[in-house]
């Protein structure tokens, strides 16, 4: 028989019956939910186990839902854990971020060389011996999940351009299955493209960057303090020309009409506009046959006067300072500097405003006017990602009308 004091207590008015419910539904509650998220987690570490791409397995890791800041570069920046030994320490100097440097490298999977990166050159020839009626390279040494629709359009820009073109994408993080997720769109329309994570043990093999590499990847070497993955980059994109030959562009330039008559050029950012003689050249876009004698001299240039805390010293002033010591000197160095109106239409400190929706009357004949004037010698258009990544592409705008007409697929145009 129950103790009536008990009894008592919960049929008093200070404790009713119904927040005994509501205790008891806690707890039923509260367990069930404990229950669930630990099947999910069993879940989730199963799918993580089985899930296989290409032979290697996909590590996936729980993602923030806060909103994503657009990078202000695609080559500029690396924003993911595993890219860490890539960003130097900041206000650390000299021997101090050397040895900082040296530390974190284990953690940098670009160095590193396997079962994947092993297959890089075969995958190269088999890629291309397509019958490509032209070869473009791309790079992309930031995660693949920063790969957005800014780049797919510059990317689809290629095709429309190029509908029989092959473009490779060399970057680790895109040979992945997130990085065909995103390129699966083209290939469903019968588009050549492919992402390849890059040996660059082998691509600088018997070059001039070999010891520049080795003694980097040794950590010996200070990366200054630019992230090591821009100056990457720069180096990159000269040894795969060098080497197999080819077009490469940055993956914030937009094409506008055929690169197939372009051989051997490089283009002109900028002018004297009395002397009509370039001021400084640029390396966002690169058109070269294999072996071309100009890019072994830049990528000398690259290996015995690396300079790591100086922004542009090794790519867009690299090129500069090479070509001004080569230009008329013994033959062999047979190439062209194209004018700023062939891939820097615009200057990086007006690209803002190809991005505006006209407003007045005024503003609309201007954008007629540069439409126009685009649709000449024009080959493309530098977007210069750091100015305008964070710009939206206005509906009506140079950049818009550009876009829409040149996309393949032309899905985030305006949102982009």
């Amino acid at each position: 028989m129950p103790d009536s004091r008990l009894v008592g207590r919960f049929k008093s008015p200070m404790v009713p019956t119904t927040i005994l419910s509501v205790i008891l539904i806690y707890f039923l509650f509260t367990d069930s939910m404990v229950s669930n998220f630990s099947l999910k987690l069993i879940a989730l570490n199963t799918k993580e186990e089985s899930d296989v791409f290409l032979g290697q397995k996909i590590e996936r890791k729980i993602k923030s839902v806060l909103p994503v800041i657009p990078l202000n570069s695609a080559q500029e920046e690396v924003v993911n854990e595993s890219q860490s030994s890539l960003i130097p320490p900041a206000n650390v100097r000299g021997g101090q971020r050397v040895a900082g440097f040296r530390w974190k490298l284990p953690e940098s999977e670009i160095f590193r060389s396997d079962k994947l990166t092993a297959r890089f050159h075969g995958r190269v020839l088999k890629f291309f011996n397509q019958n490509c009626d032209v070869q473009f390279f791309m790079t992309w040494i930031s995660p693949a999940e920063s790969f957005r629709s800014r780049e797919m359009l510059a990317v689809e820009s290629v095709f429309k351009a190029h509908a029989d073109g092959c473009l490779m994408i060399l970057s680790r993080t895109m040979d992945s299955e997130i990085g065909y997720r995103k390129l699966k769109p083209l290939l469903d329309h019968g588009f050549r493209v492919l992402a390849v994570a890059p040996d660059l043990s082998f691509l600088f093999k018997n070059t001039p960057a070999e010891g520049w590499f080795d003694e980097m990847k040794k950590g010996n070497k200070d990366p200054g303090g630019i992230p090591l993955a821009q100056n990457l980059s720069n180096l990159i994109r000269l040894v795969v020309l060098y080497k197999y030959g080819g077009i490469y562009i940055d993956t914030d330039f937009i094409v506008l009409k055929s690169l197939k008559g372009v051989k051997n050029s490089i283009g002109a950012q900028s002018m004297d506009m009395v002397s009509k003689n370039w001021t400084r050249l640029n390396n966002a876009v690169l058109v070269f046959d294999m072996h071309h004698p100009l890019l072994l001299k830049f990528i000398e240039e690259f290996a015995l006067n690396f300079n790591g805390d100086k922004w542009g010293y090794n790519g867009p002033y690299l090129v500069s300072r090479v070509v001004k010591r080569v230009e008329g000197m013994e033959p062999g160095y047979n190439f062209s500097i194209l004018p700023p109106v062939a891939f820097y239409p615009v200057d990086w400190h007006k690209i803002v405003r190809l991005f505006r929706m006209p407003k007045t009357p005024v503003e609309s004949r201007w954008v007629k006017a540069k439409l126009l004037q685009l649709s000449g010698m024009t080959y493309g258009v530098h977007l210069w990602n750091k100015q305008s990544s964070r710009l939206a592409i206005e509906e009506g705008s140079v950049m818009g009308r550009l876009i829409s007409e040149h996309c393949v697929i032309c899905q985030k145009i305006y949102s982009s």
